[in-house]
């Protein structure tokens, strides 16, 4: 097949109460609001999207935050882990700062070369901060709570929970992911030349339960694209080798098809353009509410049901 992803788009979970997870994202992580928007299928609830300076492909953590949302459960038939990529001198001061944030972590590990820190969320997301050992050169977003030298420079990897591994392996390698080794029940696969933001592990548990897709846990994992034209083709592929695709949904900052995975994981292909500057300035994202030219005739409505966001002023400080 000519799929070849070069590694990850985004990452979408399930929140729970909004500001509670943007007050999490924003000032615990320290990561930028680039997209205050709603979820097309459902406008009255936020669609939130958290990354780097400019919101780029593979910095991309986003959420839909239902108040009252029922808690899901992990297990097998979804992404089960998010980790994201600090610098590798810096999970000994992440420790601390999620400790004195409130947040229980667990003991840093040390898998494939990588120090590894697990946390949840305020929802019960997983979550992982992984420093590689090679570093990591995407340029970091800079708040007073978490300063650039420590700061996540975006998605390192998602873990994937399956009963059985091979059909999903197989599912990855028509991406064009390459099978870079295992350890015990956790196979690793890599896209493009493979690092922080491009690499995914599938970690085989038979005996687990399935999981539950509600609040703390993620709804799907996106690759990306270059272009519509390669993400056609693409789709024109994986038609051929049977799989069940949506047609291809302008989702206003980038174009997506999704399909499940074999395991049961909804995977989505994303395409790297537009981008999150389309409809508000670069120095401006995430401030105020943009609805796509379809929805703009409910925005009264749309406000009026949304809760109102009290979000950091340093979140958008003026870039240099």
């Amino acid at each position: 097949m000519s799929i070849k992803t070069s590694g990850l788009h985004h990452v979408t979970a399930i929140g729970g109460d909004p500001q509670r997870n943007a007050d999490f994202y924003l000032r615990t992580l320290g990561l930028r609001l680039v997209k205050t928007t709603v979820n097309f299928d459902d406008p009255g609830t936020y669609h939130l999207y958290y990354g780097d300076a400019s919101g780029k492909p593979g910095t991309l953590m986003t959420f839909f935050p239902w108040k009252d949302a029922p808690r899901g459960r992990r297990g097998t038939g979804q992404a089960t882990t998010t980790s994201f990529s600090v610098p590798a001198n810096s999970i000994g001061w992440w420790k601390d700062h999620l400790a004195g944030a409130g947040i229980t972590t667990g003991r840093i590990t040390t898998r494939d070369g990588e120090d590894v820190l697990t946390f949840d969320d305020p929802d019960g997301l997983q979550l992982a901060l992984v420093a590689h050992p090679q570093g990591d050169p995407r340029e970091p977003w800079d708040t007073p709570d978490v300063p650039a030298e420590h700061a996540i420079r975006g998605l390192h990897s998602v873990t994937l929970s399956v009963a059985e591994e091979d059909a999903t392996a197989e599912m990855f390698r028509e991406l064009g992911l390459s099978f870079a080794g295992q350890e015990s029940n956790r196979l690793r696969f890599t896209a493009g030349n493979g690092g922080p933001g491009a690499t995914v592990d599938v970690l085989v548990t038979p005996d687990a339960p399935r999981g539950l897709v509600a609040a703390g846990t993620v709804h799907h994992v996106a690759w990306r694209a270059p272009d519509e034209d390669t993400q056609a083709s693409w789709r024109e592929e994986l038609v051929d080798r049977g799989v069940n695709v949506t047609s291809i949904l302008d989702r206003q900052y980038f174009r997506s098809i999704y399909f499940r995975e074999p395991g049961g994981t909804l995977l989505e292909v994303a395409t790297d353009a537009p981008g999150f500057a389309i409809d508000e300035p670069l120095l401006e994202l995430g401030r105020a509410l943009k609805l796509p030219p379809w929805l703009e005739p409910n925005r009264e409505q749309i406000e009026h049901t949304l809760p109102k966001l009290n979000l950091p002023s340093e979140n958008n400080p003026e870039l240099a």
